[in-house]
């Protein structure tokens, strides 16, 4: 046993030695190249200790998950949405679901306020704030039968509160919803591979649901072989499919895979989760996990150096190209799903704990699954700052700043303080098969680039091209599968909020209850789709730039149900753990809330950016990015409409925060005033291990099982 001990550390400490010397080196480092592998193993070493010892602390001092306890999976399992799912193919479809555009896109718009500011929230954020938030909620979720969060919050804040709640994460989650598809589509549209691999992933995960579920059941080993065979083989065949006379055939127009993603939504909601949801996601997540690994295997091994600043002009003027603002708040805001995200606790409260065999597993998928999403935001920022910072600007930059010519271009990243030549901005362009880089905004094309670059080193230059477009694919894979997860979360908030009116709603697998739920979610973010899709400047398009300040202001509400349910179970002296979070969270959001209404620069404020234009249609003059007067009228409804909603929707999580702190002072002040609605307990049946790989000890527990079996 003391040679285990000894053993154990020696491990972690190497382990905190190699992670301190790459914080040492990105905090000290001025002026000299810094190589991004210090940044991979300041990031790696930091999640490793995280998840060894804070995640432990919380799921048996904090929590205290109990194995014996049946979760809503064993003792509800109807086959549809509840249905005890193997822990890997569970991690797989939380990982996945969770997974949207955030962790791509936007550490690679914070990039332009420097590699650290960034580097630091992602990694301290996922470990304090992100992933506890996560485990949390999926603890308190399963304890009550998959309760949604929005219902949670009515069930034991109250009523007011309660409904607050409801109505700003169902409102948030919509938003959400429709900026996560409008991404997909920019991606996907005249894209004849992306389109054709992404379209195979759909028969491929429901031969892997069923041959799960009827044909070898429970060999997760060997659905997933055959699962990355063939979505190999997908892949590769895209690329055929793109060169052949099969193209036209899988390039798509906008508007046609609007209709396309609306109807994948519906039938992804109402058909059994073990069909097809889980499989799928539990497939890309190979190809996610996969892409990330080989990228931070790919920096080890090419040793690129990061070229962005540690901390650029813009961090303290707010006067960046990509976006406006100063470090605090927006910095925060910007990279959201990398470190902290509201969407993620939907999730916690809707599939997933819906299908966990145990309690254990709890901290692997909901603390482990974060830290991985959180890895996938370090590697964007890596892709975003090892290219030209004038190359970075250029393509991330809206015309209306650079021009549309490599010349004018090159000029404005000049006045920005960067230099790079139009000749050069040309030949980046010629190496990835594109036309133009140019205000390629949205993060996507940069981190794209910077995967290429990463990976051409390894491979070499003739596959640059190559490796720039399966980035463009690998995103589009990585946000459909949170857009699928995401709108059966809406059915079943939807379900919990109309279950209150009226009774048979509460039965989410009630079949007509799901039917018309998931009908009108999908209805709802795909009105907004299809109508930004054809107007520029409006639907989702108009709710865009408050995604960020959605997503934060979901998890203030997150955090807030949280705390209060550790002070209502008798957990009040680990309250803290999800209420420092709480509390970051809630003074920067409200505080980017606040600029983002009342701010005198019209880049920052919507009401200003309003008397702006309307001062520009009373002088009959169009201002960019407007090109008409009509254009000019719809920024200026736009810019109305985000001002409002930001406002309504910060007043709605302010009083959530009251109603839930002043149930928390009621309840240390006169704890049997207080009610719990947790689940009574039930033993459970099913043996399953907590982690990935089992212990000595639940694999002789499994052996047990197995031969008590045998022996009836």
């Amino acid at each position: 046993m003391r040679t285990a001990n000894t053993r154990s550390i020696v491990i972690w400490t190497l382990v905190a030695l190699v992670s301190a010397a790459g914080w040492s080196v990105l905090a000290l480092s001025r002026g000299e190249e810094v190589s991004a592998a210090w940044m991979v193993a300041a990031a790696l070493g930091s999640y490793a200790i995280a998840y060894r010892f804070y995640s432990k602390f919380i799921a048996y001092k904090v929590l205290k998950l109990d194995k014996t306890r049946a979760t809503p999976a064993e003792r509800l399992n109807d086959g549809i949405d509840f249905h005890p799912t193997d822990r890997r193919v569970l991690l797989g479809h939380h990982f996945a679901a969770i997974a949207g555009a955030g962790p791509l896109v936007g550490p690679v718009l914070a990039a332009q306020m420097g590699y650290l500011p960034g580097t630091i929230w992602i990694i301290v954020g996922v470990i304090f704030a992100g992933a506890v938030q996560d485990m949390v909620v999926l603890f308190f979720s399963t304890r009550r039968d998959g309760r949604s969060l929005g219902q949670m919050a009515r069930e034991e804040i109250g009523p007011f509160g309660g409904a607050a709640a409801l109505v700003a994460t169902f409102a948030i989650m919509i938003i959400l919803l429709g900026v996560l598809a409008l991404v997909i589509v920019n991606a996907l549209a005249q894209s004849p591979w992306g389109t054709f691999s992404i379209a195979m992933t759909i028969p491929i995960a429901l031969l892997m649901g069923f041959y799960l579920r009827v044909l070898r059941p429970g060999r997760v080993s060997e659905v997933s072989l055959i699962g990355v065979g063939l979505l190999l083989l997908a892949l590769v065949a895209g690329r055929w499919v793109a060169e052949s006379s099969w193209a036209d055939t899988f390039t798509l127009a906008p508007s046609t895979l609007v209709i396309w993603m609306v109807a994948y939504g519906f039938i992804a909601s109402i058909l059994p989760v073990w069909m097809l949801l889980a499989p799928r996601d539990y497939l890309s997540t190979f190809m996610k996990i996969g892409t990330i690994a080989l990228l931070a295997l790919g920096v080890v091994i090419a040793l690129p150096t990061l070229k962005m600043d540690p901390v650029t002009d813009f961090a303290s003027q707010g006067n960046g190209p990509v976006f406006a603002g100063s470090l605090f708040p927006f910095v925060f805001i910007t990279i959201a799903c990398g470190a902290l995200s509201g969407f993620h606790s939907l999730i916690s409260s809707g599939t997933t704990p819906k299908m966990i065999q145990k309690e254990t597993q709890i901290r692997m998928i909901g603390y482990g699954s974060m830290l991985m999403e959180s890895s996938v935001a370090v590697m964007a920022m890596v892709a975003a700052c090892i290219i030209d910072p004038g190359l970075y600007f250029a393509m991330n930059a809206p015309s209306g700043v650079i021009g549309t010519t490599v010349e004018s271009a090159s000029q404005a990243v000049a006045s920005f303080g960067y230099t790079i030549s139009p000749a050069d901005l040309a030949k980046a362009a010629e190496q990835v098969e594109e036309a133009t880089l140019l205000s390629r905004t949205g993060g996507a094309p940069t981190l794209a680039l910077g995967v290429s670059e990463i990976f051409s080193q390894v491979t070499g230059g003739s596959l640059r091209a190559f490796w720039y477009h399966f980035a463009i694919m690998f995103e589009a894979l990585f946000i459909l599968t949170a857009l699928d997860a995401g709108t059966r979360v809406g059915r079943f908030m939807l379900q919990d909020m109309l279950g209150n009116v009226y009774r048979p709603f509460k039965n989410v697998s009630w079949r007509p209850g799901l039917v018309i739920t998931s009908a009108i979610v999908c209805a709802l973010w795909g009105y907004f789709l299809w109508v930004g899709v054809h107007e520029p400047l409006g639907g989702i398009n108009q709710l865009f730039p408050i995604f960020g300040i959605s997503n934060q202001l979901l998890a203030a509400v997150a955090l807030a149900v949280c705390t209060t349910l550790l002070v209502k179970s008798g957990r009040l002296k680990w309250a803290w753990v999800t209420g420092i979070p709480l509390i970051w969270d809630a003074v920067v959001t409200l505080t980017a809330s606040w600029q983002k209404v009342f701010s005198s620069n019209p880049r920052v404020g919507f009401f200003k950016q309003r008397s702006v234009y309307q001062d520009g249609i009373d002088r009959g003059e169009v201002l960019a990015p407007a090109k008409t007067m009509d254009d000019m009228h719809t920024v200026v409804t736009n810019s109305t409409v985000d001002g409002v909603l930001t406002a309504v929707l910060a007043i709605l999580v302010v009083v959530v925060i009251a109603d839930a702190t002043r149930v928390c002072i009621r309840h240390i002040r006169r704890p049997a005033l207080s009610t719990l609605t947790e689940t009574p307990y039930v033993e459970s049946k099913i043996i399953a291990p907590a982690g990935l790989i089992p212990t000595k000890e639940e694999k002789a527990e499994e052996l047990d099982a197995v031969g008590a079996t045998q022996g009836h």
